[in-house]
Parts: C-alpha cells; structure tokens; sequence
C-alpha cells in the first residue's frame, strides 16, 4: 500500500487503497469545478396548505460562492427575522455550486421570492410541519473537475483498483461501484491547521488546560507568520493577556477565549473549561467529534494494515443495515439498527453486505459505545489504548458529552470518469455524513491541502 501525505497521517488516515500513480492537478480553480446537489428525503406539503400546520416554508437553495451559515444570516437580515428561523439540512463549501435545502419559519412565501443576492437562485417547493434538521438528506451528488493532471491516464487504473477494494477481489463488479474506506475528510480536523482533533482528545481525557493550549497555542507551518508567531508565545509563555495583544483579529474564537481567562481567571481547570464553553455549542461538539473521528479514522487504517475486509464481515464484526426510509436506489447505512456477528451469523451477514443490505461498521466512540469481539474487537481497543480513551470519558458536562455511534466502514459509489485533455470529470454520489475528497484523494494523491 501506498503510504499517505504527511498531513492525512497526522489525522489517522494512513495509506491509500490504490497502488496506481495518483493524476495529480488542481481542484477548486473556479466554483463551477465542484458542484454539490444534496438527495432530497424530505417531502413538503403544497405551498396553499394551512400555514398554521405546516408554518416552515422549504426551499431548494443553489449557491455560488456562498457559505452555508452566511447565507443563513443574509437571509434572515434581509427578511427581518432571527437567525434561528433558518434551518438546513447539510452544512456545504463556499469554494464550490451547491443546491441544497433550507426551511424559514413563518415567513410569507412572497418575501422570500423578492429576495435577491448575487450567485443565490431560490425555488420554494412547499410548506412543512417542522424546521428542516441537519441530516435531512439522503446524501449528495457530486460533479467535481480536475485541472491541469500530471497524468491524466492514470484514472483508469485507480478506479480498477478501487472496484476490486469495494468487493474484495478481481472480479469485475457486478454494478461497476468503485469502493474507499469510509475515512472522515481533512476538513473535519482543520485543513490548513488540523489539531481540532488533539483538542477533543484533551478534552475528553479531562485536561481542560491542554486543550485550551492545543487550540490557541500549536502554530502549524501553514498559517501566516504573525499567527504562528502568537501561536508559540502562547505555547511559551499562558500569557493569555499577552495573546489577546498579538492574536490576530480574524482568530476570533481564539481571542474570546483567550479574554474569558483574563477576564475570570486562569487558576484551577474549572476555568479553562468555563473559556472553552464560551465558544459557540456547535464549536464544542466539534472538538469531541473531531475526537472520535481521529480515532475512527485510526481503526479504519488499523483494520486496512491487518488486512481484514472492509465489504464483509469477519467473526466479531457489528454491521448495521440498510436504511429502509433512505431512495431505494441509494444504499444509507441506519446505525440504530445494529447486529453482532458471530461464526453462525458469519454466511448470513456476508450475504447481506454483498447485495447491500448491510455494511460493517467501526465505532465513534462514546457513553453507550460496545466495542466489536475477535479481531476487529482487538483493533478498537487497541487504538483507544493507545489514545488513553474509554467510552465512559465521553460522560462530559454540556455540549461536549457523547453517546456514541458506529459508522459504516466502507463507502461504495457508481463513479463516472470523463477526459478531455488533461482535465479530468468525476461524477459521483455519497450517503450523507461521507466526504468527497476521501474518494478524490485516492485519484489525486497530492497535497490534501489541495483537494
């Protein structure tokens, strides 16, 4: 196996699963060269139903250049209605065209049509009973360009390669589906600074002031020279007035953090975790999350380095079944729906996952987490051994306790390549919650600053 970019190794992710040369090139050069369409679960009711049983209006959104939450905010203002009124389904890039749903409570169907913004088209497609929830979705359609490859010729061969990972031999598949371990992408961690991770794991091993430090402080060579700078004196010195001088003004979260210690104190741990929880609750579940998104992507590489399955089940393995509420074209693993398998339920299980019924899973560890038995039960705790991790740490005040889930380890995908010249077309599309550029990486295999 190839091994991976420094940056992803330091996120967990290892290695690729094709040994094919990467194609190289550039994404990104222009919006239009990443355009995300979320698949729709949502049904509304007509826009003439009874506003006061269906008072959400929901709209299909597409974006240029926009960030989710600021058009939220451009939305709301420019409707004269609070923040909380607008709700989505799935946060996207700003660097790319997105089409993607929103709902606005009780706002008149009239006003939301005269809104006007550059780059923004806005297509009300009824009224619903509530607001529209991130996870709303089934997943997203993705056509994604890549500029300027090294060597173009090379998509041939990784995409062989990765039809026989998704189903574990050279036979050609059945469906044409191109299969990758089902990696949590480099902007779950901070692409051009990823320690948002390394502040969850301190977080949850209760070391409120290490994860203070981890977050303001660890300069990383990416960032500018005058952040970097702040960084390491804060990394020095815990002079958090002295940071407030030199933190530049765009490190916004940082220097609020950094003026509740001045302001309160910076004596005993309670302290610290009293800054932390000054930054906004999405924020604090991020770095737990982050946390256990580390340590998932540390048992994918883990099981990849044992050469155990990623498409079916061994003796010990917990799969989770198909979503039966998700389009029946459009296999989402249903987590709740959990199964341990055992040498009698082995035959059956593999079944299962081979006509995608059911997928293995590795957990994101938290509270109510049970780890798997056999050898897949000896990755997982072998990792979380050596993070100094247990479920019962994730038993933390507010917003950064966690129960706990599990996650399909594999992500399958029918994938479309088109060429002209050196510029390379995938289309594809993804379950929600799986990242497109664990799939472009296995192409590229650059710098993940650049996918």
């Amino acid at each position: 196996m190839l091994e991976a970019h420094p940056i992803e190794r330091a996120v967990g992710i290892d290695h690729y699963v094709s040994d094919a040369g990467g194609v190289g090139g550039r994404l990104r050069d222009r919006p239009a060269d990443f355009r995300v369409r979320e698949l729709e679960a949502f049904d509304p009711e007509p826009l003439d139903a009874d506003p006061g049983g269906y008072p959400h209006l929901l709209c299909r959104v597409t974006l240029r250049s926009w960030d989710t939450n600021d058009f939220a905010g451009a939305l709301s203002d420019a409707l004269g209605i609070s923040r909380e009124r607008v709700s989505w389904a799935g946060t996207k890039d700003k660097h790319a065209v997105t089409t993607q749903l929103f709902s606005v409570a009780k706002a008149d169907p009239a006003d939301v049509r005269a809104v006007a913004f550059d780059g923004v088209d806005v297509d009300l497609l009824g009224r619903t009973g509530r607001p529209i929830l991130f996870g709303d979705l089934a997943g997203n359609a993705f056509e994604i360009t890549v500029r300027d490859a090294d060597r173009p010729e090379n998509a041939g061969a990784v995409t062989a390669d990765l039809r026989v990972f998704a189903r574990g031999d050279d036979a050609p598949t059945a469906d044409g589906s191109v299969g990758v371990p089902n990696y949590f992408g480099q902007q779950r961690f901070g692409s051009k600074r990823p320690v948002t991770h390394e502040v969850g794991l301190e977080i949850v091993r209760g070391n409120w002031q290490g994860a203070v430090r981890a977050y303001v402080g660890s300069p990383h060579e990416r960032e500018p020279e005058a952040t970097r700078q702040a960084r390491a004196y804060v990394d020095e010195t815990e002079d958090w007035a002295g940071a407030l001088d030199r933190l530049p003004r765009h490190l916004g979260y940082e220097r609020s953090i950094c003026h509740h210690l001045v302001e309160n104190g910076a004596d005993d741990p309670a302290d610290f975790r009293d800054a932390l929880e000054a930054v906004p609750a999405n924020l604090q579940r991020l770095f737990v999350n982050a946390a256990q998104s580390y340590a998932f992507n540390r048992i994918l590489s883990d099981r990849l380095a044992r050469g155990l399955p990623f498409h079916e089940p061994v003796a010990g393995d917990v799969v989770c079944f198909r979503d039966a509420d998700a389009p029946a074209e459009f296999g989402v693993p249903d987590t709740d729906r959990l199964q341990r398998v055992d040498e009698d339920r082995l035959g059956t299980a593999r079944r299962h996952c081979e006509r995608g019924r059911a997928f293995v899973t590795a957990p994101l560890v938290g509270t109510e987490t049970r780890l798997a038995d056999g050898e897949p039960g000896e990755v997982e705790r072998a990792v979380l051994d050596d993070l100094d991790l247990a479920p019962a740490d994730f038993d933390l005040p507010g917003e950064f306790d966690s129960a706990g889930t599990r996650r399909a380890v594999l992500v399958r995908t029918d994938l479309a390549t088109e060429r002209e010249g050196d510029i390379l077309t995938f289309s594809f599309a993804l379950p929600k919650g799986s990242y497109a550029t664990v799939v472009l990486r296995e192409y590229l295999k650059t710098d993940p600053d650049g996918i």
